[in-house]
C-alpha cells in the first residue's frame, strides 16, 4: 500500500499512536507522519504509507495552519490546560490591547522551545527531564509567524488563526504572549488545518478509516505521492530518459531549471527531479523496485 493518508487526529491519541494503529490495521509497515501533534490537540495528521515514506523529508519543512484558543491569567508547567497550574493571575485584557501585543509575535521571531517538548538535549528527549523536575537549559530558535489573526472568543478563551514555519511550537507563543501581556498564558485548545498543500477538509476520521480498513477498502482513500509536490511542472520522460531515471541516472534537457514531477511511459510517477545547468538528476525515486 503506497500513498498518503489525510487523518482529523483525535484529541487524546498521539501522533505515534495513530500511526500504530494504522500500521495494524492496513498491515503496512512503513508509515510515518509529517508533524507531531500533541496528544490535546485534533486535526489534519499527514500520514505517508508504504513507499511514500520516502517523502516524509518533503511535507516535515511544510508550513503548518492552526486554530487556536488562548485562555489569559494561567501559568502551567507544560504551556497548555493538561499541565500543573504553577500561576493564576488577573487578567482583564481588552482586544485591542491583545491586538498590539499579537503585533509583536508576527514574523521571525526567537522562541525558546518548551521543556514538554521531544526536543533532545545531550541525546535526551526534553519531556523525560520534565517528568523528573529537571529544567534543563535550552537554546531559542528562529522561527517563523506567517499569520496570527485574533478571530474571536470563546468561552473567556482568545481564538487564534496561526499559520507558522517548521518547528513551531503554538504552546509557546500562547504562553510568550501571555508573558507580554503580564498576565500569563496557555493553550486551551488547537486544531491543526493546513499542512503544505493539504486541507483538513479533506481528512477523514480515524473511525470511518479503520472502519473502511476492516472492510479492505482503505486503499481508496490514498492520495498519490506526486500530490505533495503541485509546484513541480509535471514532465513525461522518453523511454531512454524512463529507463535513466529508473537507473538513478541523470541527463541532458533543454528546460527552465526547478523542480519536476517525472513520469514515466505509462503515467506512474517515478521520481521528483531537479533541473540544473541542464541536467536533470532524480531527487528522490517513488517507484516501487521489483
Amino acid at each position: 500500500m503506497n500513498g498518503i493518508l489525510l487523518v482529523d487526529k483525535p484529541a487524546d491519541w498521539t501522533s505515534f499512536d495513530v500511526c500504530g494503529k494504522l500500521r495494524g490495521a492496513l498491515r503496512e509497515k512503513r508509515v510515518g507522519h509529517s508533524g507531531t501533534l500533541d496528544p490535546m490537540a485534533t486535526g489534519l495528521l499527514v500520514v505517508f504509507l508504504g513507499r511514500a515514506t520516502r517523502a516524509v523529508e518533503f511535507a516535515e519543512a511544510d508550513e503548518k495552519t492552526y486554530e487556536a484558543a488562548l485562555r489569559l491569567g494561567l501559568v502551567t508547567d507544560t504551556q497548555d490546560t493538561t499541565g500543573t497550574v504553577l500561576e493564576t493571575r488577573p487578567a482583564a485584557v481588552t482586544r485591542e490591547e491583545l491586538e498590539r501585543t499579537l503585533e509583536g509575535f508576527r514574523g521571525e521571531i526567537e522562541q525558546l522551545p518548551p521543556m514538554y517538548s521531544a526536543i533532545k538535549v545531550d541525546g535526551q528527549p526534553l519531556y523525560k527531564s520534565a517528568r523528573k523536575g529537571i529544567e534543563v537549559e535550552r537554546k531559542a530558535r528562529r522561527v517563523t509567524i506567517r499569520e496570527l489573526t485574533l478571530t474571536g472568543q470563546r468561552d473567556g478563551d482568545w481564538l487564534l488563526r496561526v499559520r507558522c514555519s517548521k518547528g513551531t511550537y503554538i504552546r509557546s507563543l500562547c504562553h510568550d504572549i501571555g508573558q507580554a501581556l503580564g498576565c500569563g498564558g496557555v493553550m486551551s485548545a488547537l486544531r491543526r488545518t493546513e499542512a503544505g498543500p493539504f486541507s483538513l477538509s479533506a481528512a477523514h476520521s480515524l473511525s470511518d478509516i479503520l472502519d473502511l480498513a476492516a472492510a479492505g477498502e482503505a486503499e481508496k482513500l490514498l492520495l498519490p505521492v506526486d500530490s505533495l509536490f503541485p509546484a513541480a511542472a509535471p514532465l513525461k520522460l522518453s523511454v531512454n530518459q524512463e529507463k535513466t531515471v529508473r537507473n538513478g541516472g541523470s541527463y541532458s534537457c533543454r528546460l527552465a531549471e526547478g523542480d519536476y514531477r517525472l513520469y514515466g511511459q505509462t503515467g506512474e510517477f517515478l521520481a521528483l527531479g531537479r533541473l540544473e545547468r541542464g541536467t536533470m538528476r532524480p531527487v528522490k525515486s517513488f517507484f516501487e523496485i521489483s
